[in-house]
């Protein structure tokens, strides 16, 4: 038994830090956008491309490459997965000019989904019922520390360096990740050939699309907002890279502390904790570029906009995962997927507003509005949904 804790916990740490590794690839580009500006010769909102177009290839690219893999081993799929995170990062460090690095994140984006799943799924198998909403989180948490740490650790390499170091920092991590894989990762056979004509349709009952709804039309607002915290942070608060890199920092303890805060939440509670959530991320959504306006409270609110938005996150994770109980091979995955849908829209709406002339500050109004959105459908999925998923 003790031994079987031991594997678990180097496993689960295994695929923590390859969270952490794909969530700082994902992330690290908003602490860097008026670097690549200057750097590759494009305007700042173009760099914001660098953002959505990795969504959009999670959500794309992601589910079809889990289809396509569906009856492989997840150990050596894993392997794979972060060999193809390991090149494209390479090639973004090598990247000459804006488009190549954009193609890189085209490839780095369609192992993130894919891996996530795989990653939630044995985490889960390995995990008793009890542990299973944790297990979601440690997986998860990886991700939220990237936030926390590889964000602005990024930002201030890239800022004070050189932004391709942070690339070559992430290929680094992958090969870490490729040989924990490769010597603990414990190699399991599938005890059935998954169906995957069982495993979509399990995904389309209503239980499962109302929370999706949520993630698409509610939680797409993070992302408006989020796309540009970094110029926000330069704009409002009048910080240079240091203030940026401690605005992200506060950014991701609070990714941190939300994450792992909501892991903790039973089954049961887990739409009722949801409302509060999207009621606490739209205050601070609406208030941020007004609090932006004290150094203290700009950092402040930072915390607290990372706090909701990942405190969030693992609630609308753990509702997909357990209303598609009978999907375990893509209900991770899909998950993934659609909160990258969520992450594409909300950073292409930001992009759009600002190339209309709206400035920063009804930017952050329209993310409330949007996140309002999501409260209201988490409302009507409470009326709907069927509860004993949750027990």
């Amino acid at each position: 038994m003790l031994r079987f804790v031991n594997n678990r916990r180097i496993v689960l740490t295994i695929f923590m830090l390859g969270t952490f590794a794909i969530g700082m690839t994902e992330y690290v580009v908003t602490g860097l956008l008026t670097e690549f500006a200057r750097d590759l010769n494009v305007a700042v909102s173009t760099t914001g491309l660098l953002l959505s177009v990795y969504a959009i290839s999670v959500a794309v690219f992601g589910p079809l490459l889990r289809v396509i893999t569906i009856k492989y081993p997840p150990k050596p799929l894993l392997i794979a997965l972060t060999a193809i995170f390991v090149i494209s990062n390479i090639v973004a460090a090598t990247a000459p000019n804006f488009e190549v690095l954009l193609l890189s994140r085209l490839l780095s984006a369609a192992m993130h989904a894919p891996f996530f799943g795989l990653a939630m799924m044995m985490a889960i198998n390995m995990s008793a019922p009890e542990r299973r909403t944790q297990a979601i989180a440690i997986v998860q948490g990886g991700l939220t520390i990237a936030i926390m740490i590889g964000v602005p650790f990024g930002s201030f390499i890239g800022g004070m360096l050189d932004w391709r170091l942070v690339f070559w920092f992430l290929v680094l991590l992958g090969a870490l990740v490729l040989i924990g894989l490769a010597i603990f990762v414990p190699n399991e056979k599938q005890a059935e050939t998954p169906k995957l004509k069982s495993e979509l349709k399990a995904l389309l009952n209503k239980n499962v699309l109302w929370v999706l709804a949520i993630i698409v039309f509610g939680f797409s607002g993070v992302f408006t907002a989020y796309t540009f915290k970094e110029p926000m942070l330069r704009e409002f608060a009048g910080f240079g890279v240091p203030g940026v890199t401690l605005g992200l920092f506060f950014f991701g303890l609070g990714a941190v502390i939300g994450n792992f805060t909501s892991g903790r939440v039973p089954p049961r509670l887990l739409t009722k904790t949801l409302m509060f959530s999207l009621i606490a991320l739209a205050l601070v959504l609406f208030s941020f570029t007004f609090l932006l306006q004290s150094p203290v409270l700009a950092l402040i609110s930072c915390f607290l906009f990372g706090a909701g938005t990942f405190g969030t996150t693992p609630l609308l994770n753990a509702k997909v995962i357990l209303a598609a109980k009978d999907a375990p091979m893509l209900s991770g995955t899909i998950a993934a997927s659609i909160f990258n849908v969520a992450n594409a829209l909300g950073a292409t709406l930001g992009t759009l507003f600002l190339n209309m002339g709206l400035d920063f500050r009804m930017i952050t109004f329209a993310a409330a509005g949007i996140i309002l959105l999501g409260l209201v459908l988490t409302i009507i999925t409470s009326k709907v949904e069927d509860k004993t998923l949750y027990e």
